[in-house]
């Protein structure tokens, strides 16, 4: 990059629109929002470690401000240049302005950041929104095909054992692609890529003295830019590269990309945080204040403020670009609640900015993912959005625990959430497609630990165990931990299974957590945000050890594939197919053969899915959560064993050309197991 010689650099007028810096061949136009600041300077850096810049220069606010907009175009700078802004204006914080002419600021439409925020060298960098992507094409996979893997970008491939050359990197997904190509997935969704602000949390693990780090990353301020911290450079643009050389290589596997994405809260906090954008820019539009106090539904001091009109093109600019520039297939919005809060606070019943979403045309065909929820109280699983939204269930994640757990009486609920839940959506003319299903992801215990422990441990956090839910609707299968018993972990084996079985054949978009098919634990942490070491990270050493547990997931995601009955976009109705006189599309049973009494206690239960014309084949399925082996009767038919979760590694899966037949009148199903059959269609 050549050094800036001031002298060279010509200002002229810039133009309102669009946000942000423009690289032009003969220079740079900036422009940026600010309603209440009086004075604006954009200063440029020759290298990052830079405190001073090498050039300042006041915008005049009658030749560069349109409205509230300040732009100007500075010839003479070129693709790279290292820009921050300052602005002033008043201190008032009861009316919410924080003006501090002193402290420089990043620009909230910035496409790259590099330097390190916590020493005070981090910076905007000028780039062009690069267009040549040697011919990718987003797969377009329709979302109910889809099964997700939810996944960390640094702790994929972070640990040594992952054999990875560029370990932890955006490099190092596209090394291992192999895996999940592998596994069968069809969709990564990544837990926050855009470039985050807090990392250090000002405190340490009692157990290691470690200093504990924001690992997770919920918490933006370069809402616009990958981060600079899972590239293998980062210098200048490498990591912008980098970025999308995954997405390329992603594609041409066939896997879509999905982004959790932060848009109700940053890293700027409640009123002692620090200033690095928004509340330097303009901290009385962009936050939702009161007296001005932060509002807080994130749990994370500040709230964004969603439903200000300006907001609103700001995120909906983020997305655009998101898909258009970078070419993502979709988003999953932390705390989407937030979305449809007023500029009081309050829940709208049609928020604006959740229905411009769903309208827009650039996103038409991007998947819409709403975590359903906030730390404010609001929660809107079965209810958000409308018909572009999909959400993650909660509520199915619940009930299919506490099923498997063992609790009493849960055998309707868990019938509901294997149909689709067609008590959430089927009312607002939604389909199983809106439900996003899973059982364990990052927020919570591995599948693994969900199995090994009954309770939470998260002394390693720092806040004494206090931090994490509560009820995790977890059984240790006898011992809390790790356990050197065979007969522990057969069955801890068996549930995995079992669980993870009713993921993949229930109706909706299954997602599950990464690593749980190698068995990955965090030692019974369930709110692992802040450990970025092996608590978090991916042992790959473990593959082989869970050989079996990973090459039944490879099964049930190809059984889910052979059956379209499984990814079906309507509820089953109860109803008469007319291809099977008196046989309707699903019917239940006890293990006798009858209609079951739901208010039953014991957790047992049969399903019998009669598909429709290229559905596949008829299915009957078996779930046993009780502590005894049990019998079920049969019905009549030619059947053939797909799937038992208490079966070893050979038998626990069948595929359809070798599947044994079955040809009692009942099937031995032993405790804490799903047993599959199918019959091929007339």
């Amino acid at each position: 990059m050549r050094k800036i010689n001031p002298e060279r650099l010509r200002v002229t007028v810039g133009r309102p629109y669009p946000m942000g810096p423009i690289v032009y061949d003969n220079g740079i136009r900036f422009t940026i929002f600010s309603r209440h600041a009086t004075r604006v300077w954009i200063a440029v850096f020759d290298t990052i470690e830079d405190r001073a810049p090498v050039w300042e220069y006041e915008f005049n606010a009658h030749h560069h401000r349109t409205g509230d907009i300040w732009s100007i175009f500075v010839e003479g700078l070129h693709e790279g240049v290292y820009f921050m802004y300052r602005m002033d204006g008043p201190h008032d914080p009861a009316e919410g302005h924080h003006y501090d002419p002193a402290v420089y600021l990043l620009d909230p439409y910035a496409k790259a950041f590099v330097g390190d925020i916590h020493k005070g060298t981090m910076k905007c960098v000028a780039v062009h929104d690069t267009m040549d992507w040697n011919g990718d094409v987003r797969p377009r996979i329709p979302i109910r095909d889809l099964v997700i893997y939810e996944m960390h970008v640094k702790g994929f491939t972070c640990d040594v054992t992952s054999g990875a050359a560029h370990a932890g990197t955006y490099r190092g997904v596209t090394e291992k692609i192999s895996h999940l190509k592998a596994l069968g997935v069809n969709a990564v969704e990544l837990l926050p890529i855009q470039e985050f602000g807090e990392t250090y949390l000002g405190r340490r693990s009692p157990e290691t003295g470690e200093e504990l780090t924001n690992y997770w990353g919920y918490s933006n301020i370069g809402f616009f830019a990958p981060s600079a911290r899972y590239a293998v450079k980062s210098v200048r643009l490498e990591h912008l590269h980098e970025f999308r050389e995954m997405v390329e290589a992603l594609h041409a596997a066939g896997i879509e990309i999905i982004l959790d994405v932060v848009f109700n809260h940053t890293s700027e906090g409640n009123e002692k945080g620090p200033t690095l954008s928004f509340r330097g820019i303009d901290n009385a539009v962009y936050y939702l204040l009161e007296d001005g106090k932060y509002l807080n539904y994130s749990g994370c001091g500040n709230t964004v403020n969603c439903n200000h009109p300006l907001v609103r093109d700001f995120i909906l600019d983020c997305l655009r670009y998101w898909v258009a520039v970078m070419h993502i297939d979709g988003f999953r919005f932390d705390l989407a609640s937030i979305l449809g809060r007023d500029q009081e606070g309050n829940i709208l019943e049609d928020a604006p900015l959740i229905a411009r979403i769903a309208e827009d045309p650039v996103l038409r065909d991007t998947k819409l993912i709403a975590e359903a929820w906030d730390a404010g109280g609001a929660y809107q699983v079965g209810s958000f959005g409308g018909v572009r939204w999909a959400e993650w269930n909660g509520k199915y994640r619940d009930d299919v625990r506490r099923f498997w757990r063992g609790d009493a009486g849960m055998k309707g609920a868990f019938a509901t959430r294997l149909t689709g839940s067609a008590d959430l959506y089927q009312h607002s003319d939604r389909s199983p497609e809106h439900s996003i299903n899973f059982i364990t992801s990052h927020d919570g215990f591995t599948l693994h630990d969900l199995v090994a422990y009954e309770r939470k441990h998260n002394e390693a956090n720092g806040e004494e165990n206090l931090d994490g839910a509560n009820e995790n609707y977890s059984w240790n299968c006898g011992e809390e931990g790790e356990s050197g018993n065979p007969d522990i972990n057969a069955m801890r084996m068996r549930c995995k299974k079992s669980l993870a079985a009713s993921l993949f054949l229930s109706l909706g978009v299954p997602m599950m957590l990464g690593g749980d098919e190698l068995g990955r634990t965090q030692r019974g942490n369930n709110n692992a945000y802040c450990q970025d070491n092996e608590i978090s990270w991916f042992d790959w050493s473990r593959l082989e050890d869970y050989r079996e547990l990973f090459e039944f997931y490879r099964g049930l995601i190809a059984f889910r594939f052979e059956n379209p009955v499984l990814r079906r976009s309507r509820h089953f109705l109860g109803e008469t197919l007319e291809s099977e006189v008196g046989e309707r599309d699903v019917n239940w049973y006890d293990g006798k053969g009858v209609a079951p009494e739901w208010n039953e206690v014991e957790n047992l239960l049969a399903c019998h899915i009669h598909p429709r014309e290229n559905e596949g084949a008829g299915i009957y399925m078996m779930f046993n959560a009780t502590m005894d082996d049990r019998d079920f009767v049969l019905p009549p038919g030619s059947w053939r064993l797909r799937i038992d979760s208490a079966a070893t590694s050979g038998k626990d899966y069948h595929a359809s050309d070798d599947a044994p037949p079955v040809n009692a009148a009942s099937m031995h199903v032993a405790a804490r197991s799903v047993v599959v059959l199918t019959a091929p269609l007339p």
